[in-house]
């Protein structure tokens, strides 16, 4: 169940999404599960056209409108990666149920691993983000637009507190997901409140 190619196609592929609101780590852990299991990755904000970007990069947030169309992008890009016979990893927030549910329409099976905790957590984390054009002014509108998993959803929660290698472990092993490398193989560990960054 890796990234790469397999024989039985789009009906056996795994998929999952690191969901939850901007600073919560979901590209770290995402990108983190990929390279420990070898789930092909990809960040969802890259499938955002110019003017989602623009219109964020201006602290003014997205609506449905604007939020469809991406996502729709994003189930169509699962769903051509199972049907070339691979699994993937998605950094995307998919904060509403609605949402999820389209992010679905794509493959058989998606997992979701929430990111979720402490407000002052991730404020913090947003303060010290560079290079993102995502503005922590728009945390509050994430919160608010916010739906936790309901019971009918395969939504695995997991604390932002922990460190990223403990959530990149947590969410693998509450997924089932085989390992494509041994633990920590690819890890360089960090100071606690900085987590772990990949080694190339």
């Amino acid at each position: 169940m890796t990234g790469e190619r397999r024989p039985d196609g789009v009906g056996r592929t795994r998929h999952v999404v690191v969901m939850g609101v901007s600073g919560a780590g979901k590209t770290t852990v995402a990108r983190g599960i990929g390279e420990l299991t070898g789930l092909l990755f990809a960040e969802a904000d890259d499938f955002h056209p110019v003017e989602n970007v623009a219109r964020m990069r201006s602290g003014v947030p997205l609506d449905d409108d604007a939020r469809w169309p991406w996502l729709r992008d994003l189930a169509t890009w699962m769903a051509a990666r199972g049907r070339e016979g691979r699994c993937t990893v998605l950094a995307c927030s998919a904060l509403r149920r609605s949402y999820r549910d389209v992010l679905r329409q794509g493959t058989p099976r998606v997992d979701f691993v929430h990111l979720d905790g402490s407000v002052e957590v991730i404020r913090d984390r947003l303060a010290r983000r560079v290079g993102h054009y995502m503005p922590a002014s728009l945390l509050e509108s994430q919160l608010a637009t916010l739906e936790p998993g309901e019971p009918d959803e395969p939504v695995l929660v997991l604390d932002v507190a922990s460190t990223a290698e403990e959530l990149v472990a947590a969410a693998v092993a509450g997924l089932g997901l085989p390992t494509a490398s041994p633990v920590g193989k690819r890890w360089r560990r960090r100071p606690r409140n900085a987590g772990p960054v990949p080694v190339s």
